[in-house]
Order: structure tokens, then C-alpha cells, then sequence
């Protein structure tokens, strides 16, 4: 047998290669939009920034480093000038797609940081393979603007999964619905009627607020928020500000709240402060045919009758006075079962009048 040359023993001894064999590497080589590989092939293998990754622009210098070691798949064992064309993300995404599958099967919870915010959802890539959540399964709440996930790393779960088709669905909301009903069931455990717990205000409506109690939402309906008339809740309560609340009634699933604390309501002392005979000051709060009502302070109105506003006939209270106008009149009845007051400005003006007789029949007895 004839003897070999050294250039044909070094061609048996390298090792030959074909499409879609996935080899190992090690970078010889790195330029911003390729590497080179030493693959133990006679020729050396390209990795072009395309097939390295699904990020545009990167530069490949900045993630790669002389003397790594890759694994690669071969995608074309020459590309017309002598060299291997390889691929580093093809690869990475059959790996990540097995690596889904098994998250799939084992109902595993996955986190990933936001690659694309796209119309209909969210755009995932795990190990190059893309995974989408839709806009519906993002939040256990209507999203009205999914820009604000753009980079944001999230928990998730493999809910549909069909490679085939490509179509890997990611979902989010039934992770949030989870943890929800978790916190809930150890807030209900935790709370009662009378206790006073600390919420964020949530939502402001016409009729209320809502506040999140760490759990689940309590109504502070606009006739509890004050023993006083609150008109504007929107003008009381800010998003995001915390409060401490009653928690007044617990139904079902539906807590209804206040700021009624006992310890701060004005009837408590209201009978020795308005006893009858006291001489009041308060404002027109609202006015109706039969009297005009005066808030002497927040959560205490009384009733000026309209045949008590004056000596002279008065046809309706809002021909002699007006709303917020300040009134000062004395107490004439006080109900402390009914928590109602009643007062006349008549009266005071009959008490000056004594009293003025009184300071004339004394001046007559001096001068006589």
C-alpha cells in the first residue's frame, strides 16, 4: 500500500460532517456580525449575527469572546467558498421549545423578560423560542395599554402548545387569579366586622371608593366616608393613597367599609353641646319648603322650621337666607334618640326683645 501524503492524513483525521448534524466548537475568531468556529472539520464553520440571534443590530463582540466553545448546528457543509454555514439560535430555539414542552406538560411556572409589545399581546422568547400571550391573558384585568410590560420580566405558564402550527401561548392571568384567591382566603380568615385595617384606594366613582385591603377590594360607599356630606368622592380620595378603614359588614365575598369610628362621632357629646337654650352658630347646608337644615358640625345638621327663621311671615326659607350663609339661632328642641335638632331664630329675637322691656322698665323706675 502506497504511503499517504500528510495532507491526506490530515484529511482522515478530521472528521466529517453533514446538514443539520448539531457539532461543538470553539471561536476563533469575532467580528460584530459573524464568528468563526474551529469545529474539527477541515474547513472552518460561520456564525452570521442573523443566525446567532433574533435581536437586531447586536454586536456580536459584545456577547461572544475568543475561546468560547459552542454548540452549533450545521446548516450547509459549504457555502460555495469552502466554509461551514452554521446556526447558534436554530439550535437554542429546538432546545427552548423542548424546554417548553416539558414547562407545558409539568404545568411549570416560567419567567422571561418582555421581548416585543405587539397589538394583540406579548411577545416572549425563552432560549430563542417564542412564546405569545395574548392581550386577554396578560392581567386578571382589562389591560387598556400593554406598553408598559416592554423589558418587564413576568411570571407565566404554558397554556397551549403546538409547535407544528407554531403556536406556544403563554399565560399570566391565571396565575394572578391564583395568587388573588389565596390572599383572599387569608384576608377572610384573618378579618371581622369592627376591625380597622389598613387599604389603597383603588378606584374613586360618584358613589364610592374602592379599597384594596390586600386580598380583595372593600366599598367605602360616599355615605360613609365622613359623619359629615361628602358631594365629591373624586375631591376626598386619590389613587394609590392609603387609608385606614372600619370594616362595617362582611357578606359573602363583598366587604363594605367606613370612616364612621365611633370615637370620632359628633353625637357622642352633641346633647350637652346643644342643650336645649344654647345659643348655636352654623351654616345653611340645604334648604326645602318647610325649613332650611344647619350644619353645626360635620355629621350634625339641625332644622330651622321656616315659621321659626323670623317674627314676619316667611314664605319659603330661601327668600330670607342662602346656602353656606352663616345663622346663628338657639336650640329650641334636642331628640337625642332620633339625633334631631330644632332651632328658631324667632325665638332669639322674642329673648332681645324681653330683654330690652326688662332695660326700659329699669330705666323708668331710675328716673322716677
Amino acid at each position: 500500500m502506497s504511503e499517504m501524503s500528510f495532507e491526506e492524513m490530515l484529511e482522515e483525521s478530521l472528521k466529517t460532517i453533514r446538514t443539520g448534524e448539531v457539532v461543538e466548537g470553539t471561536v476563533i475568531d469575532v467580528k460584530e456580525d459573524e464568528i468563526i468556529l474551529n469545529i474539527g472539520y477541515k474547513s472552518d464553520g460561520i456564525i452570521t449575527r442573523n443566525e446567532y440571534t433574533n435581536t437586531p443590530n447586536v454586536d456580536l463582540t459584545t456577547v461572544v469572546s475568543v475561546g468560547d466553545t459552542m454548540e452549533v448546528k450545521v446548516l450547509k457543509v459549504n457555502d460555495g467558498e469552502g466554509q461551514v454555514l452554521l446556526t447558534y439560535k436554530r439550535l437554542a430555539a429546538e432546545k427552548g421549545s423542548k424546554r417548553l414542552e416539558e414547562a407545558f406538560n409539568n404545568k411549570e411556572v416560567l419567567k422571561a423578560k418582555v421581548d416585543k409589545v405587539l397589538d394583540g399581546g406579548l411577545s416572549i422568547v425563552v432560549d430563542e423560542a417564542r412564546v405569545f400571550i395574548p392581550a386577554s391573558l396578560v392581567s386578571d384585568t382589562y389591560e387598556k395599554n400593554l406598553a408598559k410590560y416592554a423589558g418587564e420580566e413576568i411570571e407565566f405558564v404554558i397554556s397551549e402548545f403546538n409547535p407544528k402550527k407554531r403556536r406556544i401561548i403563554g399565560d399570566r392571568k391565571q396565575l394572578l387569579v391564583a395568587k388573588k384567591n389565596e390572599l383572599q382566603k387569608e384576608l377572610f380568615e384573618k378579618i371581622k366586622v369592627g376591625d380597622v385595617v389598613e387599604g389603597t384606594v383603588k378606584n374613586v366613582t360618584d358613589f364610592g371608593a374602592f379599597i384594596d385591603l390586600g386580598g380583595a377590594d372593600g366599598l367605602l360607599h360616599i355615605s360613609e366616608m365622613s359623619w359629615g356630606r361628602v358631594e365629591n368622592p373624586k375631591k376626598v380620595f386619590k389613587v394609590g393613597e392609603t387609608i385606614k378603614v372600619l370594616i362595617k359588614e362582611i357578606s359573602g365575598d363583598k366587604i363594605a367599609l367606613s370612616l364612621k369610628f365611633e370615637n370620632t362621632n359628633p353625637w357622642i357629646h352633641a346633647e350637652k353641646k346643644y342643650a336645649v337654650g344654647s345659643i348655636v352658630t352654623g351654616r345653611a347646608a340645604r334648604m326645602t319648603d318647610f325649613g332650611a337644615f344647619v350644619e353645626l358640625e360635620a355629621g350634625v345638621d339641625a332644622l330651622l322650621h321656616v315659621s321659626q327663621i323670623s317674627k314676619e311671615h316667611v314664605e319659603k326659607p330661601s327668600d330670607v337666607l342662602k346656602i353656606n350663609q352663616e345663622i346663628t339661632a338657639k336650640v329650641v328642641d334636642f331628640n337625642a334618640d332620633d339625633k334631631k335638632i330644632s332651632l328658631s331664630i324667632k325665638a332669639l329675637e322674642e329673648n332681645a326683645e324681653e330683654a330690652g322691656d326688662s332695660t326700659a322698665e329699669v330705666e323708668e323706675s331710675i328716673e322716677e
